[in-house]
């Protein structure tokens, strides 16, 4: 087991185990960009993560792991302090888990399982004993757990290249974003079907809701949430979340 301070480097295509575990809590770090021969499972314990893909945005807020397959290009970018467990599993652990990348919920068990295996010495032997029966249950609990929309599909288009390049900022109302990159509102509705699957203001929305869940996670108020994400009063912004999620921000967080 590592556990991980924030300055120091780790690749566990390093170490020959199956499987490998790391804790940390981590303050404003960013990973860069990188990919791994191992599937990743990312359980956020406290705090948020913002995962960038390739042509994707994943949040990871508290309570909630990212499944990376192998192979899969990605960066995370962990604002304040979260508190987070991994686990690295070599390929052949991966053939019956999720081939995309993906948020799931982290069921009781799935999260008792998690920390052993996470804090476990690299030298474990998961081949028999306590270990296998560890990581039985644990490959069985992630394949069954229910996936979450907690991924934004980014456009391609060129024409969209400023949109993207701050993804923490309020993408602009669709009249304002015709000015911005000069096509029609009708153009720029058939580039996000086609290349998201949603409107842009669908798109707008679920950016609105994952932004907002990163900045209630980060232990931002009512008022500052509203603000942020262009609402005119905190009570627009409850509803809002409210219909996105059938959850008040408060019971959401719990």
């Amino acid at each position: 087991m590592a556990w991980l301070d924030a300055h120091a480097s780790f690749d566990p295509d390093r170490y020959p185990a199956p499987v490998i575990g790391i804790a940390s809590t981590l303050g404003d770090h960013d990973s860069g960009l990188h990919r791994h021969q191992r599937g990743q499972l990312l359980y956020t314990r406290r705090g948020c993560t913002r995962i960038t893909l390739a042509q994707q945005l994943c949040l990871l807020p508290p309570s909630r792991a990212a499944w990376i397959p192998p192979g899969v290009s990605h960066r995370a970018v962990m604002q304040h302090s979260v508190d987070y467990r991994s686990i690295y599993l070599a390929p052949q652990l991966c053939a019956g888990l999720p081939q995309q990348v993906c948020v799931i919920e982290v069921s009781p068990l799935l999260r008792a399982v998690l920390e052993p295996i996470a804090t476990a010495d690299f030298a474990s032997d998961w081949q028999q004993g306590k270990g296998l029966h560890l990581l039985g249950l644990c490959l069985s609990e992630m394949a069954e757990a229910a996936q979450q929309p907690m991924l934004l599909p980014l456009p391609r288009d060129k024409r969209l290249g400023a949109l993207l390049a701050t993804p923490e900022r309020l993408p602009p109302p669709l009249n304002l974003l015709e000015r911005q990159v000069g096509a029609s509102g009708r153009t720029i509705g058939r580039i996000f079907q086609r290349e998201t699957g949603m409107s842009y203001q669908q798109w707008r929305q679920q950016w609105r809701l994952m932004r907002a869940m990163e900045l209630l996670a980060t232990g931002r108020n009512l008022g500052y949430c509203a603000f942020e994400l262009g609402f005119a009063s905190d009570s627009a912004f409850i509803a809002f979340f409210k219909l996105m999620t059938g959850s008040t921000p408060g019971n959401w967080l719990g």
